[in-house]
């Protein structure tokens, strides 16, 4: 899934692929909206840790659903 981050004073959004669902990343959203920092780790196990009063928003992308077969 690909989320995207907009950080308060930043002309450029931080962008992650995660192989989290859309409620676990939610969650941190609202838990570093509360005080906190917002912590994610893609999924090359590289992890960004904004600080939750600088997050402008957040763009939750769509789940990626496995494929199968061959595609053109």
């Amino acid at each position: 899934m690909e989320i995207r981050i907009g950080v308060q004073n930043v002309s450029r959004e931080i962008a992650i692929d995660t192989d989290m669902t859309a409620d676990a990343v939610a969650a941190a959203v609202a838990g570093a909206l509360a005080g906190g920092t917002l912590d994610i780790t893609d999924a090359k196990g590289r992890r960004v840790v904004v600080p939750g009063a600088s997050v402008g928003y957040v763009d939750i992308g769509e789940e990626t659903k496995r494929r199968v077969g061959f595609e053109a």
